[in-house]
C-alpha cells in the first residue's frame, strides 16, 4: 500500500520511512498520555522518538533527522506546525488524513511504535490511548483497519515457535517476512535494563514539563 493512495496531495513518497512512522506514533501517543505537553516541541518530539521503553527498536535519532522527517510529514499534511509559546510545536493530523477515530488511531500508534503485535499485546499496550472492552473489541477495530481502502493493517503468518497471529501496520509498506518481534520481559539483567530505561524516560518527561513551563507565555 502506498501513502499516495491515501493522500491525494502527496507527490513525493509512496511509503512512510521508519523515522516518519516513529514520529507519527510518538505524536499520537503523547497527545493522549501527556496532553499538557502537546503539541510537542522539536526537542520533546526527538526525546519521544528515542524513548527506551515502549519502543521497538530503540533509536537514537538526531535533532537534524527528526527535523527533516517533520518537514517531510508537513508536506504530506500528516503533521502541522503550531505556535504556543516561544518555540514552534507540532501536532499530528493522522485522524483527519485517514478518516480514523480513537480506537483505530490507538492500534496504529502501538503498531508504529512497537512493531507487529498480537491481539493481547495490542489491548495491553493501548490501555493509555483507548479503553477496549476486550479482545473482541480489539479484533473488531483491527477488522475496520483491514477493510479500510486501502488496508492499513494485515495479519502476519505465524513465525516458528509462535502460538498467536501478529498484526502489522501497512503505512510503511509490506512488513518483512522474517520480521523481528519485540522482546518480551526478561528476568535478571533484562528486567534491570527495563527499569533503568523507564527511569530515564521518566526523567526526560520531567525535563519536558520544565521546558513547557519555561516556554509558556
Amino acid at each position: 500500500m502506498t501513502v499516495r493512495a491515501l493522500l491525494p496531495y502527496n507527490r513525493s513518497m509512496d511509503e512512510l520511512s521508519d523515522i516518519q512512522l516513529r514520529l507519527l506514533g510518538s505524536l499520537l501517543e503523547k497527545k493522549e498520555t501527556t496532553p499538557e505537553q502537546y503539541p510537542l516541541t522539536l526537542n520533546a518530539l526527538r526525546a519521544a522518538c528515542n524513548q527506551k521503553t515502549a519502543r521497538h527498536p530503540v533509536t537514537a535519532y538526531s535533532e537534524r533527522e527528526v527535523g527533516h522527517a517533520v518537514r517531510e510529514l508537513e508536506a504530506l499534511d500528516l503533521v502541522r506546525e503550531v505556535w504556543g509559546g516561544r518555540v514552534p510545536r507540532y501536532e499530528h493530523r493522522v485522524g483527519a488524513a485517514l478518516g480514523l477515530h480513537s480506537a483505530g488511531l490507538a492500534l496504529l500508534c502501538v503498531l508504529m511504535l512497537r512493531g507487529p503485535q498480537t491481539l493481547g499485546e495490542l489491548k495491553s499496550h493501548s490501555q493509555r490511548l483507548h479503553e477496549f472492552d476486550g479482545l473482541d473489541d480489539v479484533q473488531y477495530a483491527l477488522s475496520r483497519l483491514e477493510s479500510h481502502e486501502p488496508p492499513l493493517v494485515k495479519p502476519l503468518p505465524r513465525q516458528p515457535g509462535q502460538k498467536e497471529i501478529r498484526y502489522a501496520q501497512l503505512l510503511g509498506g509490506e512488513p518483512p517476512k522474517d520480521y523481528d518481534p519485540a522482546p518480551g520481559p526478561r528476568a535478571g539483567s533484562g528486567a534491570l535494563e527495563n527499569r533503568v530505561g523507564a527511569l530515564e524516560d521518566a526523567l526526560q518527561e520531567l525535563q519536558q514539563r520544565l521546558e513547557a513551563l519555561e516556554n509558556a507565555d
